[in-house]
């Protein structure tokens, strides 16, 4: 794979993330990807995102108006012309933070690649904060989902579950190593009592910091005072990290 091939790819829609996060996520990974590659935001609104960043629409998923928000969007990333896109696509989260070196996510084998999801690890399902594939190779996962919404929506809860579900009966589906893509929330904070005193931490080898439920970066920064037994102490390294 030559460097030209490599693409990084997110996502914005709505309000709730601004451009910043999208501007701090291309500064990390510039810092932690050798070589060339292509940035890429699908996003509904390209307002103050920084130049480097090549912004196109989000492909249409004609969904329902007024269902829960549950990541159905990241679907169209396997679009088979997706704005004329080529190579292999790293996905990443805008809300991660980027603590290692991203070279080895395009050199790690497999044909799908996706975080094994950590709170129920009996499960095949992967969550899909940090993925990898090859542009315009899974178009049926798409077509699929636009012609059967109303019946997958009541077998799977999110877009990962199905995703993982499909991929994995097509023999197509594999994880990153555990240690590569650890959870803010699962992984970093101290065990009660603990996490009285002690401040969150990177752990050993983690490369790509995931955020999942209400905590986020600025959050994880501030620290958390309002719970007994989630605690959390400010997270000082977020700042030498997540930023442009």
């Amino acid at each position: 794979m030559s460097d030209q091939d490599r693409i990084i790819l997110c996502m914005k829609w709505g309000k709730k993330y601004g451009p910043e996060y999208v501007n701090r996520l291309y500064a990390m990974v510039r810092r932690h990807l050798t070589g060339d590659f292509r940035f890429v935001c699908l996003t509904d609104d390209g307002e103050g995102i920084r130049p480097e960043v090549e912004c196109y629409p989000i492909p249409p998923l004609d969904l329902p108006p007024g269902i829960p928000e549950r990541g159905w969007n990241k679907l169209t990333t396997f679009t088979a012309d997706l704005h004329g896109l080529q190579g292999t696509a790293l996905f990443l989260d805008v809300d991660v933070v980027i603590t290692g070196s991203l070279d080895e996510f395009f050199t790690y084998p497999g044909e799908f690649v996706i975080i094994h999801d950590y709170k129920r690890p009996w499960r095949i399902t992967g969550n899909s904060s940090v993925y990898r594939f090859k542009v315009g190779a899974h178009p049926d996962v798409l077509d699929y989902f636009r012609k059967h919404f109303a019946e997958i929506r009541k077998q799977y809860r999110n877009e990962q579950a199905y995703l993982s579900d499909v991929l994995h009966k097509q023999g197509k589906l594999s994880y990153w190593p555990k240690s590569w893509c650890p959870s803010f929330k699962y992984h970093c904070i101290p065990t009660w009592p603990t996490n009285f005193w002690n401040p969150p931490f990177v752990p050993k080898d983690a490369r790509v910091v995931i955020f999942h439920g209400e905590c986020n970066p600025p959050d994880a920064l501030a620290g958390r005072r309002n719970r007994k037994f989630r605690f959390i102490k400010p997270a000082l390294w977020v700042n030498e990290h997540w930023r442009e």
